[in-house]
């Protein structure tokens, strides 16, 4: 892979109208994470989850079967994540440590995830803030999951 994405970070942040506390609490409830956190058609399986500074949790995410574009870091419909919590600060940071559970060398490392929630007028400003991802994921498609994501969250409080 190209040294140019090595250590890239992506900033993705949406407005919801919903306050603080309830977004917040969206990241740190298994069940609201497996149906908001998977992007488009893709599906969830929480695998474990501690909710606790250096706690955190393993969760899949399932490519549909249909999906020929894309091919799973984990397995071939499957991009299984590994994350840590290292600061949970209610109702405006958290901090999690991400990493792709791979054998693909490329996709190998801990990309750090800092999620803020700002009130602003007509609800809260939610800002996914991913820096050092690993060289084999574009950022370009990072973004777009997230910002997937994002729309997702949304729709469970709009």
């Amino acid at each position: 892979m190209s040294e140019e994405h090595a250590g890239a970070s992506t900033r993705t942040s949406r407005v919801i109208r919903a306050r603080p506390e309830e977004l917040y609490g969206a990241f740190v409830d298994p069940a609201a994470l497996v149906a908001w956190l998977p992007p488009a058609e893709m599906t969830g399986h929480m695998h474990e989850f501690d909710a606790r500074v250096g706690g955190g949790y393993r969760m899949s995410l399932f490519y549909p079967p249909d999906e020929r574009r894309f091919r799973g870091k984990t397995a071939d419909r499957e991009d299984r994540v590994h994350v840590r919590f290292v600061e949970l600060s209610p109702p405006g940071r958290i901090v999690e440590g991400v990493r792709f559970d791979t054998a693909d060398p490329a996709m190998l490392g801990e990309m750090t995830l800092t999620v803020t929630f700002e009130e602003v007028p007509g609800g809260t400003e939610v800002t996914l803030l991913f820096t050092n991802l690993p060289p084999g994921l574009r950022p370009e498609d990072n973004d777009t999951g997230a910002r997937l994501s994002l729309e997702q969250l949304a729709r469970r409080f709009e």
